[in-house]
C-alpha cells in the first residue's frame, strides 16, 4: 500500500489506521508521517506556516530531519496530506452514495461536516491554513489537483441526487459541487476570523442554506 494511502487511512480513522493485513514496516511509516502530520499542524497554528521549519517539526515529532524527507519533499509537501484527508471523505461518500442506503441530503450532509472537521480545530490553524494556502505555490498546485477531483466526486453524487429526485435537475452537477465547496471553504475562512461558536454549527448553517437552494424535484436539468 502507497504511503500516502495509509496515511490518509490513518487520518480518516481519526487516530491510527485499521493494521490488519498491514506489514510492521507499513504500520510504522503511517504511524511516523502521521506524527510529522500533526506536529506540523500543530506548529503552524501556533506559529504560522512561515514561521515553521523542517527542523521544527522534526523535533515536535521526535524524528530525525532525514526521515522527515522520507515522507515530503518539503515542508509545502506536508499539507498536501490535508486535501488528501479531505478525498478520501468525499470518495466515502460517493461510496455511500452508490450503496443507495441513504439520501443525499444526510450524505452530503455528513460531509460538509466531516470536511470542516480538520481545519476545525482551532481558528489559529484554520488560520495557518489559509495562510498556507496563499503564499506557497506548492500548497496551491497540490490544493487545486486534489480538490479538483473531489469536485468531480461530488458532482456524480449531485446527479445521483438529481436521479432520485432530491436534487433540483435544472442545476448543472458540477456547479452545484463547486458551490458545496465553496460555502464550506468561506465558512471556514469567516468562521477563524471571529470563532464565537464551534465551527461545525456554522456549516451547519451554511449547508442548510446551501441545501434550500439545491433541492426540489421533477425539474428537467439543463443541457
Amino acid at each position: 500500500m502507497p504511503h500516502s494511502d495509509v496515511l490518509v487511512e490513518a487520518l480518516a480513522a481519526g487516530g491510527l489506521p485499521s493494521l490488519q493485513g498491514m506489514g510492521r514496516r507499513e504500520r510504522r511509516a503511517a504511524e511516523t508521517r502521521l506524527r510529522l502530520f500533526r506536529s506540523a499542524l500543530h506548529l503552524f497554528a501556533e506559529r504560522g506556516f512561515s514561521n515553521v521549519t523542517v527542523e521544527d517539526i522534526t523535533e515536535a515529532a521526535d524524528v530525525g530531519k532525514g526521515t522527515f524527507f522520507n515522507y515530503f519533499e518539503s515542508k509545502d509537501h506536508v499539507l498536501g496530506v490535508m486535501p488528501e484527508l479531505q478525498l478520501a471523505k468525499v470518495r466515502e461518500a460517493d461510496r455511500l452514495a452508490s450503496a443507495g442506503k441513504q439520501s443525499i441530503h444526510a450524505i452530503l450532509h455528513r460531509l460538509a461536516l466531516q470536511l470542516a472537521e480538520e481545519p476545525g480545530r482551532s481558528p489559529d490553524l484554520a488560520r495557518a491554513l489559509v495562510s498556507s494556502f496563499l503564499t506557497s505555490e506548492i500548497v496551491r498546485s497540490l490544493v487545486e489537483r486534489l480538490m479538483s477531483g473531489g469536485r468531480a466526486i461530488i458532482a456524480g453524487i449531485i446527479a445521483e441526487g438529481q436521479k432520485r429526485g432530491e436534487i433540483d435537475r435544472g442545476l448543472k452537477e458540477d456547479s452545484a459541487a463547486l458551490q458545496l465547496q465553496q460555502v464550506i471553504l468561506g465558512t471556514v475562512l469567516l468562521w477563524s476570523l471571529h470563532g464565537e461558536r464551534p465551527l461545525a454549527e456554522w456549516i451547519e448553517d451554511s449547508f442548510q442554506l446551501f441545501w434550500r437552494g439545491i433541492g426540489g424535484k421533477g425539474r428537467e436539468r439543463k443541457s
